[in-house]
């Protein structure tokens, strides 16, 4: 279950209370959900009971009680548990892996994505303006930023607080709206300020240039130094688009062979079965915190993961390829969609050779 899949089922849930003459509230368009904070638990939390306290009349954690038992009932969650003054903490059913690789496979670079009914309700909330001053990094992690929205359903604008140097765009590969001015259902306008890029980071190009300014917290000094070019293990950006290739030369390499992926069980997958399931919560944490490094650093741990786990892809001497074989060609080319579509809303290039 995605955040957006989430936020509609707790939305459900308070349309139940609403229906049963529970809670005498109107129904708001939509709820927000997120990894817990401090004294949480579970995979997400939301804090829709403290939104409809005061005009249901009842105290927070009333409110919370009464969706509790509409949410534990709710196909796909484990469990509803309450903390603090009415946090609603919830724990998923954990999707069994070879269902998970089948709907990562189907799903596409949009693993993780909102769907259009999504889409439609939150862009009813208003367009979110993002704004930033012409500085690279800041125009660069104001883009990112705005894609990864735009991939949960926020419609989204991103303007400048004055013209940028035309290269900077040109070269980093930066959009910008040309009027942020979205009308009155526009929501306020949130500033992008991220630690300026020291050195000249045209150099390195759009693709090591934009993951130079992304990778790092936005607190945190980037460097742009040749070591983002670099066609070795020591570079991130290189494992992550070498990982990539390879899954698609896997690919290839068991077309040639007469076999295709169908996902099944996988003995010694390196963790990236779980890497794969929490992609949806990440993009929900970088588009709630505006941090796009927060996808750059998953698809680092995506990369390191699948690396050591590709080279069991692939028959080996005599072996006829199996139902193992198509397994793990399954989860290969899963892994390697996942980094594509995260290298894709970052705005790098995801090359199938490199």
């Amino acid at each position: 279950m995605t955040p957006v899949e989430l936020s509609r089922t707790v939305l459900r849930a308070v349309r139940r209370a609403v229906d049963a003459g529970e809670l005498d509230v109107d129904v708001p368009a939509r709820v927000g959900v997120a990894p817990p904070g401090p004294g949480g638990c579970g995979d997400y939390a939301t804090g829709v009971a403290l939104q409809l306290a005061r005009p249901a009349g009842q105290p927070p954690y009333r409110v919370a009680q009464v969706l509790r038992a509409h949410l534990a009932a709710a196909d796909g969650i484990a469990d509803v548990v309450l903390t603090g003054p009415g946090f609603l903490n919830i724990s998923l059913h954990r999707t069994a892996p070879a269902d998970l690789v089948a709907e990562v496979l189907r799903r596409g670079t949009r693993h993780g994505f909102a769907d259009a009914d999504a889409n439609a309700s939150t862009a009813a909330g208003g367009t979110l303006q993002l704004r930033c001053a012409p500085d690279p990094r800041a125009l660069v992690v104001a883009d990112a930023t705005a894609r990864i929205l735009r991939s949960q359903g926020v419609a989204v604008r991103v303007g400048c607080t004055s013209p940028p140097a035309s290269e900077w765009s040109t070269v980093l590969g930066v959009h910008l709206d040309a009027d942020t001015d979205a009308g009155a259902h526009s929501r306020p306008v949130e500033e992008i300020r991220p630690v300026p890029a020291p050195g000249d980071v045209l150099a390195l190009g759009r693709d090591a240039g934009r993951w130079a300014l992304l990778h790092p917290a936005a607190h945190d000094r980037p460097r742009t130094g040749g070591e983002h070019l670099v066609q070795r293990e020591s570079n991130p950006l290189f494992r992550v688009r070498y990982a990539h290739a390879r899954s698609r030369a896997l690919a290839r390499n068991a077309a040639d062979l007469g076999f295709v992926p169908e996902p099944g069980p996988v003995d010694d997958a390196h963790g990236i079965h779980a890497l794969l399931a929490d992609h949806p919560r990440i993009l929900a944490a970088a588009t709630a915190h505006r941090a796009p490094d927060r996808l750059a650093r998953h698809l680092v741990a995506v990369a390191d993961a699948a690396l050591p786990f590709l080279p069991t892809v692939l028959p080996r001497g005599g072996e006829k390829p199996s139902a193992a074989h198509r397994a793990r060609l399954a989860l290969a080319e899963a892994a390697g969609t996942v980094l594509a579509g995260g290298l894709t809303l970052l705005g790098i290039d995801a090359p199938d050779h490199l």
